[in-house]
C-alpha cells in the first residue's frame, strides 16, 4: 500500500482517504485520514514487512506498539 496508515475511502474500493497539495513544485502538505482498525493495520504492517524482505527500502517497519495502542481506541484522526 503507497498509503500503509491511511483510512480506506468508504466509497472507493483501492483508494484512501489522502491529499497532497503542490505549491510551484514543492509539496507543502501531505495529509491522510488515519486508519484507526487494529485488525487492518496489523495486516498493512504485515504486507510491508512482505515489501521491506523484497528489498523496498521504502516499506515501514512493524509496529507492535501502535498495533497494541489501536487495540485500546483511536478516534477518527488526520495525519500529517
Amino acid at each position: 500500500a503507497l498509503s500503509p496508515l491511511a483510512k480506506e475511502h468508504p466509497d472507493k474500493v483501492g483508494r484512501c482517504e489522502r491529499f497532497e497539495l503542490f505549491v510551484a513544485g514543492r509539496e507543502i502538505a501531505n495529509a491522510y485520514s488515519e486508519l484507526n482498525d487494529p485488525e487492518e493495520q496489523l495486516r498493512r504492517f504485515q504486507m510491508q514487512q512482505i515489501l521491506q524482505r523484497s528489498g523496498d527500502v521504502e516499506a515501514m517497519p512493524l509496529d507492535s506498539e501502535f498495533v497494541k495502542a489501536l487495540e485500546y481506541g483511536l478516534p477518527p484522526t488526520g495525519g500529517w
